[in-house]
This record gives C-alpha cells, sequence and structure tokens, in this order.
C-alpha cells in the first residue's frame, strides 16, 4: 500500500525514514498531478513545495505550531498530510470538495487563511507578537513566495519584525516566478544572492574565517553581533539583516534533509530569521517545468501532453483575449495607450501586447497599489493608461483609486476581469463587491458589457474620456457576437432598451442581459406579462431619464447584477427612483450577503444562491403578485 494512503496526521510523518519519505514524496506530486489534471488548478507552485511542506511537518507539531502560507495555493501538500487526503482531495476546487488555498473553516492545520500574495508575513508576524503576549512558546513559521516580496505589505511587515518578536522563522521559497515570470529590483537582488558564492561562503564560514585573523578571536568572544559587523567589513549584508532578521542559504529546498537540518537549527534560533530556499516550480512533472506560467494554475489537463480540453467548436472567444486584441489595434492607432499588469499578463490577455507592442507593456509584478499609482503617474503626462487588474484583485489598490485617481480625476481605465465569480477559486477570487465598493467614488464611470462587442466599444469610449473609467467583464466565453471593424462611441450614462415592456421591465448588466431576454419572454408565454429589458450598461452615471420614465410607466422594476446585492446596482437604482420620488415597486437579484463558497461551476454556485433561471424567475412572479395584491387593497381602501 502507499504510503500516502496509511497516513492519518502529520505526526507520522516524523517516524519515516529519509528513503520512505522520499517515496512518499514522489506519491504527493504524483496524486496532484492526477487531480489537478481532472479538476485543474496550482499545479507548478505544488510540486515545487514538496520536500519542503514534509520537512515543515517533520521539524515542527502541527497544528500547536503554524504555518502562515503567502497566497497558499501553495497549500495542496499540506491538506495531503493533514487528513484531507480522501474523496474531498478528489473533489479539490469542487462542490464537496476541499478549497484549492487554505482555510481556517476546513481544518485545525490551517492557522491562517488567504488566497491574495503578500500577507503571510504581517499575518505570522501578529501572531507571534500575540504568542509572546500570551507567554507561550508555540512556533510561527512564515512561508513567503519570492513573488511576495514585491508587494508593499510585505516590506512593511519586514520593517516591523525585529523590533517586534525576538521568534520568528521565515521560509522564503525562492522559484523566480509568481504568475507571470517576476520582474524588478527584487527579482535581480535575490537573483545575486543566489549566484555570489563569497556571500555565501562568508556567512557559512565566518568564524573560521576569524580564527585566521588577527583579532578574529575577541570578535569570537564579543559575540554574534561583532561577527555580523566583521561580516559586513567583508562583504555587504543582505537585505534581510539590515532589516534585523537573521538570514541563512540559500540551500537546496529539493534535498530533504537538508531542508530538515536547516529548519531546526531555525526552530532553535532566538531571533527572527529567514530560511532561503531555492526550488523549481513544477518539479516532478516534466511538461510543467517547460510551460511555468500555464502550470502556475490551470484548468484541467491531460497528463501525458499537458493540453487542456479542446474547445469546443463554436465557443466564443473569452472576454479576456477579445479585451488583449482591442488594446493591440487602440494603440497601434494611439501612441499614448499603454498598457499595465500585476504580473497577471496572461490572465487579463495582456500578453497578447506584450508579444505585439512590448515597448508599451509594462509589468510592475504582484503590486496594485503601485499598478494604480503608476498609471495615475503616466495619465498626468497626456498617456492613456490601462490598467488590467482583476476584480478581486483591484480592491488591494482603493486608496489609490479615490485618493490618486478619481480625486485628480485621471483619465485612467481600469479593466476588471473575473467581474462575478471565478468559480473553482472560491470567495477570494469571486469578483462580486466591486459595483458596490466604486459606485459611490466621485468622478468614478463604472459600466459593464452586455457582449464582447460592446466590450471593445466600452474600451474605445474610455480611451476618449477625460475622467477615470472603470470597465468590468465575467470570466470565460464571451457571448458569440461579431466586433465590428469600427468601435463604437457610447454615449456616457445612456442605457439602451432591447425590448419594450408595460407592466416590468427588466434592468440588467453584464450576462444577466440575455438572461432577461429570455425572463421576459417566458413572463409573457406563463404569466400574460409585458416585460421589457434594458441592457443597463452604465452603473454610474445612471440613466436617470430612462429610469423615471419607465417607472412612472410600469409596476415593477426589476434589477439583476453578478454583485453583492447590497449597495450594488439595484441599491443605486433605488436610490434614485427615492430621489425622484417615484414609489414604483423594485426587486433586487443579486448575490446573498455572505461570502460565497468555491464550486465547479456558475451554474452550480447560483443554483446553491438562489441565482438560478428557475428560482430568479419565481421571485420576480412572486414579487409581481405581490405588488398586485398590495395595488388592490390599496383601491379598498
Amino acid at each position: 500500500m502507499a504510503i500516502l494512503e496509511t497516513l492519518k496526521g502529520p505526526a507520522e510523518v516524523k517516524s519515516l525514514s529519509l528513503e520512505e519519505l522520499t517515496e512518499l514524496a514522489g506519491e504527493i506530486r504524483t496524486r496532484i498531478i492526477e487531480v489537478t489534471s481532472q479538476n485543474g488548478g496550482h499545479v507548478g507552485p505544488n510540486l515545487g513545495v514538496v520536500e519542503l511542506t514534509l520537512a515543515l511537518h517533520r521539524v515542527f507539531e502541527s497544528p500547536r505550531d503554524q504555518f502562515v502560507f503567502d497566497v497558499s495555493h501553495q497549500g495542496y501538500v499540506h491538506k495531503l498530510l493533514t487528513g484531507r487526503n480522501g474523496p474531498e482531495f478528489d473533489k479539490l476546487r469542487n462542490g464537496g470538495g476541499v478549497s484549492g488555498f487554505l482555510c481556517r473553516s476546513e481544518s485545525e492545520h490551517d492557522s491562517y487563511g488567504a488566497g491574495h500574495a503578500g500577507t503571510a508575513l504581517s499575518a505570522a508576524l501578529g501572531m507571534a507578537v500575540a504568542r509572546d503576549l500570551n507567554a507561550g512558546d508555540e512556533h510561527v513559521v512564515a512561508v513567503l513566495g519570492d513573488a511576495a516580496l514585491t508587494c508593499g505589505i510585505t516590506m512593511e511587515a519586514l520593517n516591523n519584525a525585529a523590533s517586534q518578536t525576538k521568534r520568528l522563522v521565515v521560509v522564503l521559497n525562492d522559484n523566480k516566478w509568481s504568475i507571470s515570470k517576476n520582474v524588478g529590483a527584487m527579482a535581480k537582488y535575490l537573483n545575486e544572492l543566489i549566484t555570489n558564492p563569497l556571500y555565501n561562503r562568508i556567512h557559512d564560514d565566518l568564524e573560521s574565517i576569524l580564527h585566521k585573523i588577527p583579532g578574529g578571536e575577541s570578535i569570537i568572544r564579543f559575540g554574534s553581533k561583532a561577527k555580523k559587523e566583521a561580516k559586513d567589513l567583508i562583504v555587504p549584508s543582505c537585505l534581510f539583516e539590515k532589516y534585523g532578521l537573521r538570514y541563512i542559504g540559500p540551500i537546496d529546498g529539493h534535498d530533504l534533509e537538508l531542508v530538515t537540518q536547516y529548519l531546526k537549527f531555525c526552530r532553535n534560533f532566538d531571533e527572527p530569521i529567514v530560511l532561503h530556499i531555492l526550488t523549481t516550480k513544477g518539479k516532478g512533472y516534466d511538461i510543467a517545468l517547460q510551460h511555468p506560467e500555464k502550470f502556475h494554475g490551470t484548468s484541467a489537463f491531460a497528463i501525458a501532453t499537458g493540453k487542456g480540453k479542446p474547445p469546443k467548436r463554436g465557443v466564443p472567444p473569452n472576454y479576456q483575449d477579445v479585451f488583449g486584441k482591442a488594446m493591440i489595434r487602440f494603440a497601434k492607432n494611439d501612441p499614448k495607450v499603454v498598457g499595465i499588469t500585476g504580473a497577471m499578463s496572461t490572465g487579463t490577455g495582456l500578453n497578447h501586447m506584450r508579444e505585439a507592442l512590448p515597448e508599451k507593456f509594462f509589468d510592475v509584478g504582484i503590486a496594485e497599489e503601485h499598478a494604480v499609482l503608476f498609471a495615475a503617474g503616466m495619465a498626468t503626462k497626456g498617456y492613456k493608461p490601462v490598467a488590467a487588474i482583476y476584480s478581486t484583485f483591484l480592491q488591494r489598490a482603493y486608496d489609490p483609486i479615490i485618493h490618486d485617481v478619481c480625486l485628480q480625476n485621471l483619465p485612467v481605465v481600469f479593466c476588471m476581469d473575473r467581474a462575478g465569480l471565478s468559480p473553482n477559486d472560491g470567495p477570494t477570487h469571486h469578483g462580486l463587491f466591486d459595483l458596490s465598493y466604486l459606485r459611490c467614488v466621485p468622478r468614478a464611470v463604472v459600466m459593464q458589457p452586455k457582449d464582447e462587442d460592446e466590450l471593445v466599444d466600452m474600451l474605445w469610449t474610455s480611451l476618449q474620456a477625460r475622467s477615470p473609467t472603470f470597465i468590468r467583464y465575467p470570466r470565460g466565453a464571451g457571448q458569440g457576437v461579431p466586433i465590428k471593424k469600427r468601435p463604437a462611441r457610447l454615449s456616457i450614462g445612456q442605457a439602451e432598451v432591447l425590448r419594450e415592456g408595460e407592466d416590468i421591465n427588466l434592468w440588467a448588466l453584464g450576462p444577466w442581459v440575455s438572461e432577461a431576454l429570455d425572463l421576459a419572454e417566458r413572463l409573457k408565454v406563463e404569466e400574460g406579462l409585458s416585460a421589457g429589458v434594458v441592457n443597463a450598461r452604465f452603473v454610474k452615471p445612471l440613466d436617470k431619464a430612462l429610469l423615471t420614465t419607465q417607472a412612472k410607466s410600469s409596476q415593477l422594476i426589476v434589477t439583476l447584477e453578478d454583485n453583492v446585492v447590497k449597495g450594488g446596482f439595484g441599491s443605486a437604482v433605488l436610490e434614485e427612483l427615492n430621489l425622484s420620488g417615484n414609489s414604483v415597486a423594485v426587486h433586487r437579484v443579486g448575490w446573498p450577503d455572505q461570502f460565497v463558497d468555491h464550486g465547479s461551476s456558475v451554474e452550480e454556485l447560483r443554483a446553491a444562491n438562489g441565482l438560478d433561471t428557475n428560482t430568479v424567475y419565481a421571485g420576480i412572479v412572486e414579487k409581481w403578485r405581490h405588488t398586485q395584491a398590495k395595488s388592490r387593497a390599496f383601491q379598498v381602501k
């Protein structure tokens, strides 16, 4: 029987021999590849941390000792070692299965949940300080990817660490990749550390060197602070030691015995310490090694070839690719148009621009706040920056959106992919809040296209605007609508009437527009109701004139949106009707006031949250009947 199948929990890892652990590492890699080939997931990051995770569980005592994984998308190995290697792992990232990230509600071994980069060091430091205040003796270990060092939050925590606690273990898992290839000065700096044999030799052998130089014996007797200063005379100290953390490494992160020895040293060290390990993203699966960006996070694939399932014939292009190709088209005709991303070139579609117009493409790493400020700076010089950032990640840059872009009324275009659901990834990646967090910001123009052709129109319109604009659109394929040769410039704040109605008017956004047309026809056939459909297009500014006109001529307004219902598009409609003195009934359809779990598809999650077509239809009919009953009661009075 395979060793992995017999493991009940992490304590059993300690009793395994090195030979058995090596065998177990192979079994874990096979398990991860097999499951992700069916469900998709973060293949490369997890294959790269197998030995590290085994070593962590050999040296420390989970859950008493706590591991904080940055992003936590590399937590599959940890899950397999902590009692989750069963049917729940077979359903990884699907309904009824384990999450693709660590989740505190899933296991006592998940001490901290995450889904965005750069959070681990701050959280681990907070946990360590709380431990100190409680006079505890448990260990806290932060596991950072090298990409975490491009995040401002990590650098803020690094600045605080040595002054706040005397005991914290930081493992820097260096594989030279975030999602795209790492960029910037930090990536260059880490590479210099890796390739500087003088630094590493002096770091490891300083005491033997001091024995050989005049006065060296007294330095050794004086203590480690003097040794550190003596080392600085020979070779400049590394960045981490300037911040007050002891640095050791880099070491081979796939040498299980070596990593174990160094972690034992770190466990017993009485200062905050950084262990720098070198790993290979995708180790154990040659195809993942050859395509690290694709296999950072992938959909289901064939193990033998690494290829995903071929798209069904006639499936429209993804919104991200429509956007990316439109960017090339517009940038070729306007020298001021540039594209900006935060380590998400392929995910946002800007990889097309990276290949075709590299001089107009800027990847700033996982640093969304900086991306927004960088775009704002370019806008002051007459450029037309387009910041392509997932809806969920743009949350991290909320202050720069308000303070630096909208307050100064700078014409930055924000293209927000993954608005709505990112079903397999779950609550950390769903883009369900952007309408609520953007529509309250003065000067922001917020819109959503009903199809891919309208997306191109909105991008074109935004590039001509002289104010901050936000375009949100869902993950996945478009509607199959042909894209015009010449884009149309839309009138900002003007909705589009697709179907006239006298009883009910359905105001819909994005993918809900086509469903609203189906609902209107069903209301006519089954209930005999005249239902109109409006492609709202703009959440801010709202088409007040059309809304108030329809409010006077119909008896029910229905809003449909892929956003939380609180504070979203429907709330904007209610507020406007209240201001204009209209008392027409309003029925809002949107996501509930809760975090939506992961699932295998949008359809599955909609059904679980009362947003499937039949439930939505039933809700509209019920609201209509209630409105009619209320109207009759009023007439009787």
